[in-house]
């Protein structure tokens, strides 16, 4: 059951990509699907980090990992170096965890 999961996956995946390289050209050009497209990995690595940070299985929980995504907001905004951020951030939620 598990390897026909991974099969029909897999095949989904690859039939996506194939309808993505046979839209016409004229279409990807237009400016609405360009910022469209600018913005959708945007949009999705921030529902990725919202449900990392907020979500507990069933449940939405706010403890250290919230504190570390404020603290890499904060050195975000001060436009510190990305290593800092990622630092800073994990040192923000294991010193609330301790």
């Amino acid at each position: 059951m598990t390897w026909a999961a991974v099969l029909v996956a897999g095949i989904g995946c690859y039939l996506l990509k194939l309808a993505g390289l046979s839209v016409p050209t004229a279409v990807l050009e237009r400016p609405v699907v360009r910022r469209v497209a600018a913005l959708i990995p945007v949009a999705l690595l921030a529902a990725l980090v919202a449900v990392q940070v907020v979500a507990d299985g069933q449940r939405l929980v706010l403890d250290a990992r919230a504190a570390g995504l404020g603290a890499a907001v904060v050195l975000l905004l001060l436009r510190a170096p990305f290593l800092l951020v990622v630092f800073g951030a994990a040192a923000t939620a294991a010193l609330v965890r301790l």
